[in-house]
């Protein structure tokens, strides 16, 4: 086994990030060889647990968990509010890391009713899923506002993401989630290795940092899945802008319940998909 003193040995850097450990690479570059150091992103299992039982295994970084905790909790519609969480305990251990949750009683007895089996669910977003009919569940209804989201303010937010994920410029390997204000400013930011963890991390942040997602839009750094369209609608997010294109089943719940969907959202280059009446029109 290597000792700590072996530079072959993963340590976490003076330079790098939480959530990154260092290891050596041989990186070929025109033709040639050269040894580096170089960051990775983390990744463990990660369990949740409600007042005891389990109920979801994920893999994550393990950043900002009880943000994520939150987050996954109320996006999955486990807990209707975060006064239904009374308390996270984080248990490490040499297999990965338990997020212990204590919540209300109401929440804990509609989660067995639910019965679902969320193990794995960082590939497909539905592994474990008992019936066709626990696939979609209902979405809210979102206003459209008395607000419109500038074409500048979203191209301000799409160039200014990448400066904003510590994480991702260290290892390559992360997805983010950022809140971004009307005028394009990031106001939060989350990285995860898993889009669905980052994007659960945020909007756990957002609710425990009280700023109400009625007014702003995520930009997420992945494509635009289902998944991510009913966490976003189940948080209230009216715009969900990705970088990447969106699925059917994504535009078919956005547009069934009010969220603005975008896709290919890199500088001033985007594409609307569903409720565009939320975006101001361009300047003649």
């Amino acid at each position: 086994m290597a000792s700590a003193s072996d530079p072959q040995s993963p340590t976490v850097p003076d330079d790098a990030p939480v959530g990154a450990i260092a290891c050596t690479e041989w990186r070929h570059r025109d033709g040639t060889f050269a040894q580096v150091r170089a960051a990775l992103a983390v990744e463990v299992p990660i369990a949740l647990q409600y007042n005891g039982i389990a109920h979801a295994v994920m893999l994550a970084t393990p950043l900002d968990l009880e943000d994520f905790a939150l987050g996954f909790s109320l996006s999955e519609g486990i807990l209707a509010s975060a006064a239904d969480l009374f308390h996270v305990e984080v248990q490490a251990s040499t297999l990965g890391i338990t997020l212990a949750l204590d919540v209300a009683t109401g929440a804990f007895t509609a989660l067995k009713q639910r019965r679902r089996s969320l193990a794995g669910r960082t590939g497909c977003g539905i592994c474990g899923t008992e019936s066709l009919d626990q696939v979609l569940r209902p979405p809210p209804h979102l206003p459209l506002g008395d607000w419109r989201l500038s074409t500048a303010a979203l191209a301000k937010a799409t160039t200014d993401l990448h400066e904003a994920q510590p994480l991702l410029q260290q290892t390559g390997a992360t997805h983010g989630a950022a809140w971004c204000a009307l005028d394009g400013s990031i106001v939060h930011v989350r990285e995860d290795v898993g889009r669905h963890n980052a994007l659960d991390k945020l909007i756990g942040a957002l609710v425990r940092a009280r700023i109400p997602t009625d007014r702003g839009f995520a930009l997420i750094t992945s494509r635009a899945s289902v998944e991510m369209a009913q966490k976003a609608a189940t948080a209230g997010i009216t715009i969900l802008a990705a970088v990447s294109g969106p699925t059917t089943l994504a535009l078919e719940v956005a547009d069934r319940c009010g969220i603005t969907l975008i896709g290919f959202a890199r500088g001033a280059n985007f594409s609307v998909y569903t409720h565009r009446a939320r975006l101001a029109e361009s300047a003649p």
